[in-house]
Protein backbone atom coordinates (compact mmCIF):
# COMPACT_ATOMS: atom_id res chain seq x y z
CA UNK A 1 0.00 0.00 0.00
CA UNK A 2 1.53 3.65 -0.88
CA UNK A 3 1.67 6.37 1.67
CA UNK A 4 -0.48 8.57 2.03
CA UNK A 5 -0.30 12.17 -0.79
CA UNK A 6 1.22 15.51 1.14
CA UNK A 7 -1.19 18.21 -0.30
CA UNK A 8 -0.40 22.01 0.37
CA UNK A 9 -2.76 23.56 3.03
CA UNK A 10 -4.04 26.81 0.79
CA UNK A 11 -4.33 28.87 -2.06
CA UNK A 12 -0.70 30.73 -3.10
CA UNK A 13 1.45 28.56 -5.91
CA UNK A 14 1.88 25.03 -4.80
CA UNK A 15 4.25 22.09 -4.74
CA UNK A 16 2.73 18.48 -3.96
CA UNK A 17 5.19 15.24 -2.88
CA UNK A 18 3.64 12.50 -4.27
CA UNK A 19 4.96 8.65 -3.53
CA UNK A 20 3.00 7.27 -6.81
CA UNK A 21 2.49 9.62 -9.01
CA UNK A 22 4.81 12.62 -10.95
CA UNK A 23 3.64 15.31 -12.97
CA UNK A 24 0.39 16.67 -14.15
CA UNK A 25 -1.03 15.05 -17.14
CA UNK A 26 -2.19 16.71 -20.05
CA UNK A 27 -5.50 16.57 -19.22
CA UNK A 28 -5.08 18.35 -15.84
CA UNK A 29 -6.84 21.16 -15.27
CA UNK A 30 -5.85 24.95 -15.79
CA UNK A 31 -5.27 25.08 -11.94
CA UNK A 32 -3.48 22.24 -11.34
CA UNK A 33 -0.88 23.22 -14.22
CA UNK A 34 0.28 26.19 -11.53
CA UNK A 35 1.56 23.38 -9.53
CA UNK A 36 4.84 21.76 -9.44
CA UNK A 37 4.83 17.54 -8.67
CA UNK A 38 7.39 16.03 -7.02
CA UNK A 39 7.67 12.13 -5.92
CA UNK A 40 9.97 11.25 -3.42
CA UNK A 41 12.10 9.25 -4.71
CA UNK A 42 12.34 12.25 -7.69
CA UNK A 43 13.52 14.74 -5.50
CA UNK A 44 16.05 12.56 -3.61
CA UNK A 45 17.56 12.41 -7.16
CA UNK A 46 17.33 15.87 -7.26
CA UNK A 47 18.71 16.95 -4.33
CA UNK A 48 21.73 14.27 -5.24
CA UNK A 49 22.40 15.67 -8.43
CA UNK A 50 22.25 19.48 -7.27
CA UNK A 51 24.66 18.59 -4.79
CA UNK A 52 27.37 18.00 -7.14
CA UNK A 53 26.52 21.83 -8.91
CA UNK A 54 28.30 25.08 -8.58
CA UNK A 55 25.57 27.54 -7.00
CA UNK A 56 25.03 29.48 -10.22
CA UNK A 57 24.13 26.23 -11.64
CA UNK A 58 21.46 25.70 -9.53
CA UNK A 59 20.17 29.07 -10.22
CA UNK A 60 19.96 27.79 -13.60
CA UNK A 61 18.31 25.03 -12.96
CA UNK A 62 15.74 26.80 -10.46
CA UNK A 63 15.00 29.28 -13.53
CA UNK A 64 14.29 26.89 -15.99
CA UNK A 65 12.60 24.43 -13.59
CA UNK A 66 10.01 26.95 -11.36
CA UNK A 67 7.55 28.82 -11.88
CA UNK A 68 7.14 31.91 -9.55
CA UNK A 69 9.89 31.73 -8.15
CA UNK A 70 11.08 34.44 -5.87
CA UNK A 71 13.82 35.65 -3.33
CA UNK A 72 13.43 35.71 0.11
CA UNK A 73 16.05 38.28 2.04
CA UNK A 74 16.81 39.92 4.90
CA UNK A 75 19.81 41.18 2.92
CA UNK A 76 22.45 38.88 4.58
CA UNK A 77 25.90 38.16 3.00
CA UNK A 78 24.68 34.57 1.62
CA UNK A 79 21.34 36.22 -0.17
CA UNK A 80 23.55 39.08 -1.04
CA UNK A 81 25.75 36.73 -3.16
CA UNK A 82 22.90 35.27 -4.75
CA UNK A 83 21.41 38.33 -6.28
CA UNK A 84 24.68 39.01 -7.21
CA UNK A 85 25.23 35.65 -8.64
CA UNK A 86 21.38 36.44 -10.85
CA UNK A 87 22.62 39.40 -11.72
CA UNK A 88 26.09 37.63 -13.92
CA UNK A 89 23.80 34.78 -15.99
CA UNK A 90 24.03 35.13 -19.27
CA UNK A 91 21.79 34.29 -21.91
CA UNK A 92 18.02 33.30 -21.92
CA UNK A 93 18.63 32.57 -18.43
CA UNK A 94 19.55 36.13 -17.24
CA UNK A 95 17.37 37.23 -14.98
CA UNK A 96 16.30 39.15 -11.95
CA UNK A 97 14.59 37.11 -9.13
CA UNK A 98 11.79 39.58 -6.94
CA UNK A 99 13.00 40.01 -3.79
CA UNK A 100 10.54 39.40 -0.39
CA UNK A 101 11.61 41.71 2.64
CA UNK A 102 10.06 41.12 5.68
CA UNK A 103 10.42 44.55 7.25
CA UNK A 104 9.73 43.68 11.17
CA UNK A 105 10.45 47.70 11.55
CA UNK A 106 12.94 46.61 13.99
CA UNK A 107 16.25 45.86 11.83
CA UNK A 108 19.74 48.18 12.25
CA UNK A 109 19.47 51.87 10.42
CA UNK A 110 22.55 50.15 8.38
CA UNK A 111 20.20 47.18 7.22
CA UNK A 112 17.49 49.89 5.53
CA UNK A 113 20.15 51.57 3.82
CA UNK A 114 21.83 48.35 2.50
CA UNK A 115 18.18 47.92 0.87
CA UNK A 116 18.31 51.10 -0.83
CA UNK A 117 22.18 50.19 -2.01
CA UNK A 118 20.97 46.75 -3.45
CA UNK A 119 18.35 48.30 -5.42
CA UNK A 120 20.58 51.10 -7.04
CA UNK A 121 23.38 48.56 -7.69
CA UNK A 122 20.82 45.55 -8.90
CA UNK A 123 17.11 47.24 -10.13
CA UNK A 124 15.64 44.10 -8.59
CA UNK A 125 12.72 44.73 -7.74
CA UNK A 126 12.15 44.44 -3.65
CA UNK A 127 8.35 43.65 -2.24
CA UNK A 128 8.08 44.69 1.37
CA UNK A 129 5.69 43.04 3.68
CA UNK A 130 5.55 44.75 7.66
CA UNK A 131 3.67 43.39 9.90
CA UNK A 132 -0.41 43.51 9.42
CA UNK A 133 -1.81 47.14 10.16
CA UNK A 134 1.62 48.85 10.95
CA UNK A 135 3.48 51.17 9.31
CA UNK A 136 5.99 52.02 12.06
CA UNK A 137 7.02 51.21 15.68
CA UNK A 138 4.74 52.85 17.16
CA UNK A 139 1.68 51.42 14.99
CA UNK A 140 3.28 48.15 16.17
CA UNK A 141 3.61 48.94 20.04
CA UNK A 142 0.20 50.05 20.25
CA UNK A 143 -1.06 46.82 18.72
CA UNK A 144 1.19 44.64 20.22
CA UNK A 145 2.32 46.21 23.57
CA UNK A 146 5.93 47.26 24.18
CA UNK A 147 8.94 44.65 23.62
CA UNK A 148 6.91 42.06 22.61
CA UNK A 149 9.73 39.53 21.93
CA UNK A 150 10.67 40.15 25.30
CA UNK A 151 7.11 39.41 26.71
CA UNK A 152 5.95 36.72 23.98
CA UNK A 153 9.00 35.72 21.55
CA UNK A 154 6.38 33.63 20.21
CA UNK A 155 3.84 35.80 19.26
CA UNK A 156 6.38 38.22 18.24
CA UNK A 157 7.94 35.63 15.68
CA UNK A 158 4.72 35.35 14.43
CA UNK A 159 3.51 38.56 13.74
CA UNK A 160 6.62 39.94 13.02
CA UNK A 161 7.50 37.26 10.32
CA UNK A 162 5.33 34.24 10.00
CA UNK A 163 2.28 36.13 9.20
CA UNK A 164 3.94 38.72 6.58
CA UNK A 165 5.56 35.67 5.20
CA UNK A 166 2.52 33.65 4.62
CA UNK A 167 0.57 36.86 2.82
CA UNK A 168 3.07 37.78 0.50
CA UNK A 169 3.24 34.14 -0.55
CA UNK A 170 -0.57 34.69 -0.65
CA UNK A 171 -0.55 37.79 -2.80
CA UNK A 172 2.26 37.33 -5.16
CA UNK A 173 1.38 33.72 -5.53
CA UNK A 174 4.86 32.14 -4.76
CA UNK A 175 5.54 28.34 -5.98
CA UNK A 176 9.45 28.55 -5.44
CA UNK A 177 11.58 30.72 -2.69
CA UNK A 178 15.58 31.29 -2.83
CA UNK A 179 16.96 31.35 0.65
CA UNK A 180 20.52 32.39 2.40
CA UNK A 181 20.63 29.08 4.15
CA UNK A 182 23.90 27.16 4.57
CA UNK A 183 24.48 23.99 6.17
CA UNK A 184 27.80 25.46 8.13
CA UNK A 185 25.52 27.90 9.49
CA UNK A 186 24.27 24.81 12.02
CA UNK A 187 21.95 24.55 14.20
CA UNK A 188 18.70 22.46 12.44
CA UNK A 189 20.69 23.67 8.65
CA UNK A 190 23.35 21.26 9.55
CA UNK A 191 22.05 18.70 7.26
CA UNK A 192 19.34 20.33 4.64
CA UNK A 193 18.84 19.16 1.41
CA UNK A 194 19.59 21.93 -1.65
CA UNK A 195 15.64 21.40 -2.64
CA UNK A 196 13.60 20.94 0.01
CA UNK A 197 9.29 21.19 0.01
CA UNK A 198 7.70 22.47 3.64
CA UNK A 199 4.68 21.04 5.45
CA UNK A 200 2.55 24.07 3.57
CA UNK A 201 3.58 23.00 0.18
CA UNK A 202 6.48 26.04 -0.29
CA UNK A 203 9.58 24.81 -2.34
CA UNK A 204 12.96 26.26 -0.85
CA UNK A 205 15.85 26.42 -2.83
CA UNK A 206 19.32 26.84 -0.68
CA UNK A 207 21.53 27.87 -3.96
CA UNK A 208 24.59 28.25 -1.28
CA UNK A 209 23.73 25.11 0.97
CA UNK A 210 27.52 23.93 0.45
CA UNK A 211 29.64 26.57 1.13
CA UNK A 212 31.53 27.90 4.31
CA UNK A 213 31.21 31.95 5.39
CA UNK A 214 35.43 32.40 4.11
CA UNK A 215 33.94 31.11 0.37
CA UNK A 216 30.82 33.80 0.57
CA UNK A 217 33.09 36.27 2.53
CA UNK A 218 35.74 35.86 -0.58
CA UNK A 219 33.09 36.38 -3.31
CA UNK A 220 31.98 39.62 -1.72
CA UNK A 221 35.68 40.61 -2.04
CA UNK A 222 36.10 39.64 -5.31
CA UNK A 223 32.97 40.96 -6.80
CA UNK A 224 32.72 44.03 -4.94
CA UNK A 225 29.23 42.72 -3.86
CA UNK A 226 27.77 45.45 -1.21
CA UNK A 227 26.99 44.18 2.22
CA UNK A 228 25.45 45.69 5.56
CA UNK A 229 28.34 47.99 7.47
CA UNK A 230 27.64 45.67 10.61
CA UNK A 231 29.66 42.95 9.33
CA UNK A 232 32.73 45.68 9.68
CA UNK A 233 31.59 46.00 13.37
CA UNK A 234 32.11 42.09 14.81
CA UNK A 235 28.24 40.96 13.25
CA UNK A 236 28.20 38.05 11.08
CA UNK A 237 24.38 37.46 10.82
CA UNK A 238 22.20 40.25 11.09
CA UNK A 239 18.40 40.37 12.27
CA UNK A 240 16.27 42.76 14.20
CA UNK A 241 18.44 45.12 16.39
CA UNK A 242 16.78 43.75 19.86
CA UNK A 243 18.07 39.80 19.40
CA UNK A 244 21.20 40.41 17.30
CA UNK A 245 24.78 40.78 19.17
CA UNK A 246 28.78 40.77 17.51
CA UNK A 247 30.46 37.45 17.41
CA UNK A 248 33.51 36.49 19.16
CA UNK A 249 36.36 34.94 17.28
CA UNK A 250 35.41 31.00 17.36
CA UNK A 251 32.02 31.70 17.67
CA UNK A 252 29.46 29.97 15.50
CA UNK A 253 28.54 32.62 12.75
CA UNK A 254 24.92 33.07 13.82
CA UNK A 255 25.52 32.61 17.79
CA UNK A 256 25.02 36.27 17.81
CA UNK A 257 21.22 35.66 17.15
CA UNK A 258 18.83 35.45 19.97
CA UNK A 259 21.86 35.22 22.85
CA UNK A 260 21.57 32.89 25.65
CA UNK A 261 18.24 31.82 24.42
CA UNK A 262 17.34 28.20 23.16
CA UNK A 263 16.76 29.46 19.59
CA UNK A 264 18.16 29.07 16.12
CA UNK A 265 15.23 30.25 13.73
CA UNK A 266 13.39 33.34 13.80
CA UNK A 267 10.46 31.69 12.43
CA UNK A 268 9.95 31.40 8.79
CA UNK A 269 11.80 28.25 8.56
CA UNK A 270 9.77 26.46 10.99
CA UNK A 271 6.85 24.21 10.62
CA UNK A 272 4.06 25.82 9.92
CA UNK A 273 2.04 23.09 12.26
CA UNK A 274 3.95 24.71 15.59
CA UNK A 275 2.46 28.23 14.35
CA UNK A 276 -1.08 26.73 14.00
CA UNK A 277 -0.87 24.91 17.50
CA UNK A 278 0.64 28.01 18.93
CA UNK A 279 -2.29 30.15 17.58
CA UNK A 280 -4.63 27.81 18.73
CA UNK A 281 -3.52 28.06 22.16
CA UNK A 282 -3.71 31.54 22.33
CA UNK A 283 -6.76 31.83 21.48
CA UNK A 284 -7.80 29.26 24.13
CA UNK A 285 -6.30 31.45 26.41
CA UNK A 286 -8.36 34.43 25.29
CA UNK A 287 -11.60 32.24 25.43
CA UNK A 288 -10.18 31.59 28.98
CA UNK A 289 -9.77 34.94 30.15
CA UNK A 290 -13.41 36.18 28.53
CA UNK A 291 -14.93 33.29 30.64
CA UNK A 292 -12.91 34.12 33.93
CA UNK A 293 -14.07 38.06 33.44
CA UNK A 294 -17.39 37.14 32.91
CA UNK A 295 -17.74 35.24 35.40
CA UNK A 296 -16.43 37.57 37.97
CA UNK A 297 -18.90 40.28 36.87
CA UNK A 298 -21.68 37.85 37.31
CA UNK A 299 -20.56 37.37 40.67
CA UNK A 300 -20.11 41.24 41.28
CA UNK A 301 -23.81 41.47 39.69
CA UNK A 302 -25.11 39.46 42.35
Amino acid sequence: MSSPIFDKVGSYGQATIREESGYASAASSQESLTEVYFTKPHLKYINAQLQKLEPQDILRWCISTLPRLFQTTAFGLTGLVTVDMLSKLEGPLKHNIDLIFLDTLYHFDETYDLVDRVKRRYGTPVHVYKPAGCDNVNDFTAKHGDKLWETNDELYDYVAKVEPAERAYLELQVTAVLTGRRRSQGGKRGDMDIVEVDEAGLIKINPLANWSFAQVKEYVDTYDVPYNDLLNRGYKSVGDWHSTQPVAAGEDERSGRWKGKNKSECGIHNPKSRYAQFLQEQEMKRQNQDLTNALQQVSLNV
